[in-house]
């Protein structure tokens, strides 16, 4: 599966800072200190519908991740997957009447055109479940012959008991663990299992749906969690930089695959840092599939949203934050693009060396976007009133702002 076309990058002057970010799994900050190659795994859609404000907000968080780290002069080894094939997916082929594959192909298409438009850097490997099955089922016939996986009905479960660092990524209890596990795809209540939190490795071909030769497991198809363990072991190893997506995925998808990553390799942990962000509401609750109450990319820029004006309303947030999106947000960025653009069209301006050094400050300090915008409001408002002598001021302000931010004035 191919990914998206990558922007270009102005090159600074100076070099970034390593980036502090909040890891869930400690509750705390982290300093990561990467080789000459970041490596960072970003959990991808499910593509049974079109991009909305939510997924945007999660994928530029991990965008300004790789702009942190490209301006630290290190190469970035981003990885991220498509889920095109789950039960949501299969739904909604078959209330819509349409093939599942076509739809997982319409959808992603669509990803990828605005990712594009919203100028997010692309992976260097962009894998789906499907293609990835040849790799997931030796790792699921792996953890059931170390007694890591069992079978219950021709369906094949992942022992949570098997890795003693199961937990450590959400730090949730029992309880808090099968009320979530309920509500995002598990199945905690199905008799037989040995443990409630079992999540399923492999499941056995269903009548009317999808199925892959799965060897000594015969037919079926994978389950959600070991899908993206596959890819990022195939891809990036273990004890990689960053685990990224939103914090709904904290429990129990990146739960559950540093598991099998651990149970798999005996190595802890899958990965340095488990990253996510917040979730972006409309109408006072959160924006999701299930719910349709969505505020769709494709549909803002259908309208004439400069796609520009759509990623500052994004970056006015902190990543971390849950907020909500309203047509003032994207008002307010629709303002403060104009008023940039104005600004560093000028021939000169006030000096820019200090902006930049704020940018890099601000976005190595947990990504705090808004006190990089913060900052390019200071140097506009100074812009604005007086202007300046130094006529190279404006394309610094423009060259940071593109690079640092994905921002391009």
């Amino acid at each position: 599966m191919h990914a998206w076309p990558a922007s270009e990058v102005p090159a600074l002057p100076g070099q970034g800072r390593d980036l502090r970010i909040h890891d869930t799994a400690t509750g705390g900050l982290v300093t990561l200190d990467p080789g000459p190659v970041a490596r960072i795994y970003v959990c991808g859609i499910t593509p049974y519908d079109a991009t909305h404000i939510g997924h945007a907000a999660t994928y530029n968080a991990f965008d300004l991740v790789q702009r942190v780290w490209l301006d630290t002069k290190r190469q970035v080894h981003y990885v991220q997957n498509v889920t095109d094939v789950d039960d949501p997916l299969l739904e909604r082929a078959q209330r819509d009447g349409i093939d599942w594959a076509a739809l997982a192909e319409q959808e992603t298409a669509l990803f990828r055109e605005d990712m594009t438009a919203l100028r997010m850097l692309p992976p260097r490997q962009y894998i789906g479940a499907v293609e990835a099955i040849p790799g997931i089922v030796p790792l699921v016939e792996r953890l059931r012959d170390m007694g890591a996986a069992y079978e219950l009905e021709g369906d094949v479960y992942f022992s949570v008991e098997s890795d003693p660092h199961f937990g450590k990524v959400s730090g949730l209890d029992a309880a808090a663990m099968r009320l979530l596990s309920a509500e995002r795809g598990g199945d905690p209540d199905r008799p037989g299992k040995k443990n409630p939190l079992d999540p399923m490795l492999w499941m056995a071909a269903r009548e009317g749906e999808p199925s892959w030769d799965g060897g000594s497991l015969g037919r079926g198809r994978p389950g959600w969690h070991i899908e993206c363990v596959a890819i990022a072991l195939d891809h990036l190893g273990m004890g990689f930089d960053i685990q990224g997506g939103g914090s709904d995925l904290a429990f129990p998808h990146h739960e559950m695959g540093a598991s099998h990553a651990q149970a798999l390799t005996g190595e802890f942990p899958m990965a340095k840092a488990y990253v996510h962000a917040g979730m972006v509401a409309l109408d006072g609750e959160k924006m999701s599939k299930s719910k349709g109450n969505l505020v769709f990319v494709s549909k803002l820029r259908r309208d004439g949203v400069d796609p520009v004006a759509i990623r500052l309303a994004l970056l006015s947030h902190h990543y971390r934050a849950d907020w909500e999106w309203t047509d003032q947000v994207l008002q307010d960025a629709v303002a403060r693009l104009a008023r940039w653009r104005a600004a560093v069209s000028r021939p000169d301006g006030p000096s820019a060396e200090a902006l930049v050094e704020q940018i890099r400050e601000a976005l190595a300090n947990d990504l705090d976007a808004p006190a990089a915008l913060t900052a390019v409001d200071r140097w506009t408002a100074q812009q604005e009133q007086h202007g300046g002598t130094d006529e190279g001021a404006p394309g610094v302000v423009s060259r940071a702002v593109d690079a640092l931010l994905g921002v391009a004035l």
